[in-house]
């Protein structure tokens, strides 16, 4: 296989698939100096945009292709001129694949709790091996979860159990399906292809940034769960696990469960199990305390809080692109910041939605919790991102490894009362919060948060330190990219769920926790993941590490 990359394509000529394809072709027969017909394969692998500079705006291109059985890929690659050999190599990457059925015995059936990403690709793995896996959720399936969230957003009225964070797919389901990730790992394709066996659009594949959009992600996780099924898996919602049981050497042997319905507990069930993967996510507060209990290893971690940061999405664009900004090749544009300040925490942009909307992500009664979402076609009238600062483990008092935990809760608290109750949200223009001045009302950038804001100070609601990063990050943020700290540019607290504050800590080998034999921490609520990709990935991880411990 040769992969040939750095291939330049106008936008027009590089709208598509088949016009990126076409201009792959050309550089791959005169690159390579071949004819058209030796190519027996050819593959786009990545479009990505160069607007570096905004008067020529274009795409770059990667491809993959396999010649005519008659040639030598090699001799043809060694023939590419001294200019442009960097951009021309053999590669030869493994094709993965879910495990295949390995007739493993086990005592009882192995347990995932948790339908995130890390969950649902752990449960998916254990079934193509034929394990048939119990997988419980707390929260609901796609369609009623949706239910829950819209009268959540309608009365107010919160359901701890199905939200924004709990539920088929987890917090990633109602987002913008973002699947970029900082780490190369050949399941990522597997993973790719799995969403788009289950509706997700092909262009995942080679995108650079590729999204699938919170109007198509519920579809997909639920084609997941029926495949799960399919192979001979169960899939539980509204099924909490309540209590832990470990042998005299500290091995799994056993869990309890709830059962929940609309209007409370239905069942209590003791489920034996012996391996039990933990993919609980970032906000499953009460796993983290259920744990502390039954003695697992838990550690503090670095996590970040911060807010949501609104503006007009055509001011971003005009940012980006310039001339180009609104030519539908290129879309809603994204960004990416840091900002390292003199005499300040550094802070930094994350989960940036283009055309998107601030949504309520509040688990617990009483705490207001922002995140980011938007469509596939990303085209509401802002663009929002969350503005974090970091909060280290030598921040938090006393010696808890639930410290964070504790944080996360008061600040969400705090922006409740300073909300004023039903969950609106606090909120403050950039101008006004530079200057340490309340706001009263808001400008040309009007706020997605579907409960409402109410306009005020957000220094009542961070630490001090986070706000001070803040501060001194957005003057650099303007710089590098203009207008991001335009006067009536919308901040929206808090923003406390980017990452778990806790590390559950495992083997890096066996992945299996220290000294709980069978227990296996999983994903971004065990601290092993930082998104969809690498959620998934890890599952994947755990449930080989699983099935390794059976053989």
């Amino acid at each position: 296989m040769i992969e040939i990359s750095g291939i330049y394509a106008s936008l027009a000529q590089g709208r598509g698939a088949y016009g990126c394809l076409s201009v792959g072709m050309n550089a791959a027969v005169q690159l390579l100096r071949c004819l058209p017909h030796e190519i027996a394969h050819l593959e786009l692998t990545r479009r990505a945009i160069d607007a570096r500079r905004r008067d020529r705006i274009h795409f770059v291109l990667t491809i993959q292709l396999q010649l005519d059985e008659s040639l030598d890929e090699a001799a043809v690659v060694d023939r590419v001129s001294e200019r442009d050999r960097n951009r021309v190599r053999i590669v030869s990457e493994p094709t993965p694949a879910f495990p295949e059925p390995q007739g493993l015995f086990a005592p009882h059936r192995p347990v995932v709790v948790g339908a995130g990403c890390a969950g649902l690709f752990c449960a998916l793995a254990l079934a193509h091996a034929g394990l048939e896996p119990l997988l419980i959720e707390r929260g609901d399936d796609a369609r009623r979860r949706a239910d829950h969230i819209a009268r959540f957003y309608e009365t107010a009225e919160l359901d701890p159990e199905s939200n924004i964070q709990f539920g088929l797919g987890g917090a990633g389901t109602f987002s913008d399906g973002k699947l970029t990730t900082g780490t190369r790992n050949p399941e990522h394709r597997l993973i790719l292809k799995t969403f788009i066996e289950a509706g997700a659009p092909e262009d995942i594949l080679w995108e650079a940034k590729p999204h699938i959009g919170s109007d198509i992600l519920p579809d997909v996780v639920e084609r997941i769960v029926h495949d799960i099924r399919e192979l001979g898996g169960e899939v539980r919602f509204r099924t909490r696990m309540v209590d832990l049981e470990r042998a005299a050497d500290g091995a799994v042997q056993a869990i309890t469960v709830e059962r929940t319905g609309d209007t409370g507990i239905s069942s209590i069930e003791r489920i034996p199990c012996e391996r039990l993967v933990l993919a609980c996510g970032h906000s499953a507060r009460d796993v983290f305390e259920l744990l502390l209990r039954c003695d697992v290893r838990l550690e503090r971690k670095t996590f970040a809080m911060g807010v949501r940061i609104e503006h007009l999405q055509a001011d971003i664009d005009h940012a980006q692109y310039g001339p180009e900004a609104g030519n539908p090749f290129l879309g809603a544009a994204p960004y990416k910041l840091v900002a390292h300040p003199e005499g300040a925490r550094s802070a930094f942009t994350f989960c940036m939605c283009p055309g998107g909307e601030v949504v309520a992500a509040a688990s617990e009664r009483e705490g207001v919790v922002t995140n980011g979402a938007s469509k596939r076609d990303r085209a509401g009238a802002n663009a929002n991102a969350a503005l974090l600062v970091n909060v280290n483990p030598q921040d938090l008092p006393g010696s808890s490894p639930l410290a964070g935990v504790e944080l996360q809760r008061r600040c969400e608290r705090r922006a409740f009362a300073a909300g004023g109750g039903s969950y609106r949200a606090p909120a403050q223009l950039v101008a006004d919060f530079l200057q340490k001045a309340p706001s009263t009302a808001g400008g040309a950038v009007a706020p997605t948060y579907p409960l409402g804001v109410t306009w005020g100070s957000l220094d009542d609601t961070l630490p001090s330190f986070i706000l001070d990063g803040l501060r001194a990050a957005l003057p650099s943020f303007d710089r590098k990219l203009h207008s991001f700290a335009r006067p009536d540019a919308v901040l929206t607290g808090v923003e406390t769920r980017s990452s778990s504050p806790v590390t559950v800590v495992r083997d890096r080998t066996t992945f299996e926790a220290i000294d709980t034999p069978g227990l296996f921490p999983c994903g971004e609520g065990a601290g092993y993941a930082g998104g969809i990709m690498s959620a998934a990935t890890d599952g994947i991880a755990c449930a080989r590490a699983l099935i390794a411990s059976l053989v």
